[in-house]
């Protein structure tokens, strides 16, 4: 056990040093040695997480639970800061040191000409500390303190740059939402520390069956802590900050969608599920909030223009598979897609940015085009990642993503009906909004000016390496998940029913040719064609007869607005109030002011007793001499 202390601490250390190191010196190292020192501890970061992943699946290595040292002691309250190493969490941070890495090695390209290239580095290096801070974390005082660090890091890379309005309004969109569902994260907190007397999950799972009498407790502890994951993983309706977050630059945004912030809300669910399985109430929930947030946001990808934010909704819809998953009780399937999405999306998600890239920083897909006669490795590495996403026979998202359909179909939970259905439209949709991508920014009419289309050029190396070395697993990870998904892989760290055992099979890639998911995928492959290949000039004619309904997607449903006209100058108008009346006035006004003014009028008035007349002390003492011995006198 000592050996897994050791690596234990320096998975977590080493890209805290890149981080802190790159940060405070970044004005005295060149960009080479910046880039070099992070990549290089990230990397060994990964080595050892693969070294700890290989141990658990041989049997070298079982799980481990180890206090490193004590923060503070209240009462009968312990904080502390500790590691549980499993399957489950040495599988995350082995899949977040990856990406990580392979975000560290794209940035090197994909950032060389911007001034703040160092902060960079050690902006990400301290995301991804934070995760793995989370991921590892055996309490839930340390669970938050990770929950809070993706925070704070995702609002410092979403509005790295600056002087960019929309990227600033972003990042503070993004810091608000969060707090709404820290507030309900905490409350969760809260109540487990009241009802359990602990904040150590062992001990916390230990106590929960004892209050399967106090139904209302444990409906309150999950349904809060679901909260927190709504915002944090996106769900509807604090899905809002997600796509605004492609305000900044593009390897934040494969980052946060693949392998850290918005991953972090469905690990802590199914590492709560222990929790979660005694509450059908919160289970139902997750399920519904999961279905709606899979399939109205897929639609909403069908609509949009920007590549960065085509891919931004499609997250929104991938987490709400993996959110249906855990409503189901399918925790394994959940982190099967989580993991699978991870290398798909990071790849999708730096594709484009090689897109981006080769026509100057324009990320509208309709003026781009044809780009697979100029970018042939950026093209054939996204149309992996896209058959991936889309779950096609063979790819790792075909694995994970029929896994949870099937799990929905088996369920008899209240409102999995209306969820099967979703899930399976969403399939549709996926397909229709990746394909609609490729087709316009691959295959379409060239839309760029000569000047740009003269410089279009495949991405250099540094860029291009991280997506082939991407494509692998986004390509043969599931298949091999599959069979150690059969072998319970994560069945010591996370609850599974018995009843959705007998759903965790390697799926035939034969029969997935003839199941409902391929008809979907293949319907929606066929619209894209016919939309935006062979006939392009239908959805503009769409457009015109059906203006309402593309109003409505062009406003997102109305929650942007609803935010930005009625709620955000509610809260504005409110925080205004309790301003001028709690602070301004009540603080300020009586309790210091108005202390100090009373204090004031009470010596002013004191002061005239001191008239610096003889006689009149004389003749106070005499009073005061009498009324002493009258009040003697009366005792007796």
């Amino acid at each position: 056990m000592q050996e897994l202390r050791a690596l234990a601490l320096l998975v977590v250390c080493a890209p805290l040093i890149g981080a802190v190191v790159t940060g405070l010196f970044c004005r005295y190292l060149s960009r080479t040695i910046c880039h070099w020192l992070t990549c290089t501890l990230v990397g060994v970061s990964f080595v050892a997480s693969c070294y700890m992943l290989n141990g658990f699946i041989i049997g070298k290595f079982t799980v481990w639970n180890e206090i490193i040292y004590v923060w503070a002691n209240t009462g009968n309250l312990t904080l502390s800061v500790g590691f549980l190493l499993d399957k489950l969490s040495v599988l995350m941070i082995t899949v977040v040191n990856f990406i990580s890495l392979m975000v560290h090695i794209y940035t090197i390209g994909y950032m060389r000409d911007d001034p703040g290239y160092q902060r960079f580095f050690s902006y990400i290096s301290l995301f991804t500390f934070g995760m793995l801070m989370l991921v590892m974390a055996n309490n839930f005082m340390q669970l938050f303190f990770g929950w809070e660090a993706v925070g704070v890091m995702s609002y410092l890379l979403i509005g790295f740059w600056y002087k960019k309005p929309s990227a600033i309004f972003a990042n503070l969109k993004a810091f608000i939402i969060n707090r709404v569902g820290d507030f309900g994260f905490l409350l969760g907190i809260a109540a487990i520390l009241k009802f359990t007397g602990s904040l150590q999950y062992t001990e916390v799972f230990t106590a929960i069956p004892g209050l399967a009498d106090n139904q209302f407790a444990i409906d309150l502890i999950c349904i809060s802590l679901f909260i927190g994951a709504m915002a944090k993983s996106a769900q509807v309706p604090l899905h809002v900050w997600l796509p605004d977050s492609m305000e900044g630059p593009t390897p934040i945004s494969a980052l946060i969608h693949a392998a850290t912030m918005v991953t972090a809300g469905v690990y802590m669910v199914a590492r709560m599920s222990p929790i979660f399985e005694y509450s059908e109430l919160a289970l139902s929930l997750v399920l519904k909030i999961g279905a709606i947030t899979c399939l109205f946001m897929g639609i909403l990808a069908v609509v949009q223009r920007d590549i960065k934010r085509i891919i931004a909704y499609s997250t929104l819809s991938q987490l709400g598979y993996m959110v249906v998953a855990l409503g189901v009780s399918a925790y394994s399937a959940s982190i099967f897609h989580l993991v699978t999405h991870a290398f798909f999306k990071a790849l999708l998600f730096l594709a484009a940015g090689s897109c981006i890239l080769a026509v100057h920083h324009e990320q509208d897909i309709f003026k781009m085009g044809n780009l697979r006669k100029y970018m042939p490795i950026t093209f054939v590495t996204m149309l992996l990642a896209t058959l991936a996403l889309i779950g096609f026979p063979g790819t790792s998202g075909f694995y994970s993503k029929d896994l949870i359909i099937e799990s929905v179909a088996a369920s008899t939970l209240p409102g999995a009906d209306f969820a099967y259905s979703a899930v399976l439209l969403g399939v549709f949709f996926t397909a229709l909004y990746s394909f609609r991508l490729l087709f316009v920014v691959f295959f379409g009419r060239e839309q760029m000016t000569a000047e740009i289309r003269a410089h279009v050029h495949e991405s250099p190396a540094v860029i291009y390496w991280p997506l082939v070395i991407l494509a692998i697993p986004s390509i043969l990870i599931g298949a091999i998940m599959a069979e150690s998904m059969v072998n319970g892989l994560l069945d010591e760290a996370i609850y599974v029913l018995p009843q959705h055992q007998a759903h965790l099979h390697i799926i035939s890639i034969v029969h997935g040719f003839f199941s409902a998911p391929f008809m979907m995928l293949a319907l929606g492959v066929t619209t894209a064609w016919l939309c935006y290949s062979r006939y392009p000039q239908f959805p503009a004619y769409l457009q015109t007869k059906t203006t309402v309904l593309n109003q409505v997607l062009k406003l997102k449903y109305g929650f942007d607005l609803l935010n930005e006209q009625l709620i955000m100058p509610a809260v504005k108008s409110l925080a205004n109030f309790c301003w001028n009346v709690g602070d301004i006035l009540c603080i300020d006004g009586i309790l210091i002011n108005g202390t100090a003014k009373t204090i004031g009028r009470c010596a002013n008035r004191l002061r005239e007793i001191q008239t610096g007349y003889l006689y009149h002390y004389v003749f106070a003492m005499i009073i005061g001499l009498c009324m002493l011995v009258v009040w003697l006198l009366i005792l007796r």
